[in-house]
């Protein structure tokens, strides 16, 4: 199992070795599944490195974007300029998916505690007693006190959005076609992707869902270092002021 160690001594190399490593991770990847793969692209600035990476390895992998309806114009323009894109196009809209289960707010992460706190409070005590006073010593699982208050507000609060908008399509579309995930998430953006790093790797071959996450150990400066070095185009909304294309 990786550790921190194995994590740190990784962010800690020069961009040129990252770039090695996360190649090898690609093309362990890429023969494990004998090439029916797929890379996750959202069109920021993380997804494209990733699709750069990918491309200079294997040139006719293809691309999955999802049409969530909450994208600016300069992204969806920017998809359409590059080749071998699908776009999957989910059941329901952003507005249908509130409307049902409520709003993403804070982090995803509070809004699925808070979502589960009303959801289960009859059919599950246990998870309930988690949410609200953690376990051991660390309060692990707990709702933090300052986002208690949005247990008694007037309107639905869930993490439904994504799981909606984003995971349903994209698992429909890798049932259907039997092709496995690259994804360009990084361990410095969550929590909980640092944890899932330090329990499968880069790789999660093991995983129920198998994904691989080859750049998860890069920064934030490693990915516009790499656009620069390589002379990427890349979507122009970061060149109107916005840090991040995502929700």
């Amino acid at each position: 199992m990786p550790t921190q160690r194995d994590l740190d001594m990784l962010k800690a190399l020069p961009l040129e070795l990252k770039i090695e490593k996360s190649k090898a991770r690609i093309r362990e990847w890429y023969y494990k599944y004998d090439g029916q793969v797929y890379v996750s692209f959202s069109g920021g600035k993380d997804s494209t490195v990733l699709l750069h990476l990918v491309r200079s390895e294997f040139p006719d992998v293809v691309a999955v974007f999802s049409d969530t309806g909450l994208e600016y114009p300069e992204i969806k323009e920017f998809i359409k300029t590059i080749p071998n894109v699908e776009w999957l196009k989910p059941k329901m809209s952003f507005l249908q998916v509130i409307e049902k289960y409520g709003y993403p707010i804070i982090s995803k992460e509070v809004s699925e505690m808070i979502y589960q706190v009303h959801q289960y409070k009859e059919s599950n005590p246990k998870l309930i007693e988690k949410r609200m006073n953690g376990i051991g010593k660390n309060k692990v699982g707990k709702i933090p006190e300052i986002w208690k208050p949005l247990l008694n507000v007037d309107f639905k609060i869930s993490n439904k959005c994504c799981n909606v908008l984003k995971k349903a399509p994209f698992a429909k579309f890798e049932r259907e076609r039997e092709l496995k995930p690259i994804v360009g998430t990084m361990t410095e953006e969550s929590r909980q992707r640092k944890q899932s790093w330090l329990k499968h790797g880069c790789n999660a071959f093991d995983s129920k869902r198998p994904i691989s996450l080859p750049i998860s150990f890069w920064s934030e400066e490693d990915i516009w270092e790499y656009i620069k070095l390589n002379n990427i185009e890349y979507s122009k909304i970061y060149d109107m002021g916005y840090e991040r294309t995502g929700w």
